[in-house]
């Protein structure tokens, strides 16, 4: 059974950053490509950041790239999301997901806001 717990949010000023973190237990960690989503109210779940098992190879929306760092820790089961120049737009409920997968259906989401 698939179990992420996030952690990390919170409000940040415009230009502010943020580290998102996420615990993963139930599956072999090490094997799978982990990823980072997010939604807005009213708006469609979205892909943030995606790492695969290795860590070596990371995809970002063209939204947040230079600006967020996605990370893993497979000796630890976690999986981190530096967030840097927030803006307004970055607000929404921030998700980790095991791949496949979408918002809400593994973790509760930890919320960030961007606001000054």
């Amino acid at each position: 059974q698939v179990q992420v717990a996030e952690s990390g949010g919170g409000l940040a000023q415009p230009g502010g950053s943020l580290r998102l973190s996420c615990v993963a237990s139930g599956f072999t960690f090490s094997l799978s490509s982990m990823a980072w989503y997010r939604q807005a109210p009213g708006k469609k779940c979205e892909q943030v950041a995606m790492i695969l098992s290795s860590g070596i190879i990371t995809q970002y929306a063209d939204s947040v790239k230079g600006r967020f760092t996605v990370s893993r820790d497979n000796a630890k089961n976690t999986v981190s999301l530096q967030m840097e120049d927030l803006k307004p737009d970055d607000t929404a409920v921030y998700y980790c997901i095991k791949l496949p997968g979408s918002c809400g259906l593994q973790g509760q989401g930890t919320q960030v806001t961007v606001s000054s």
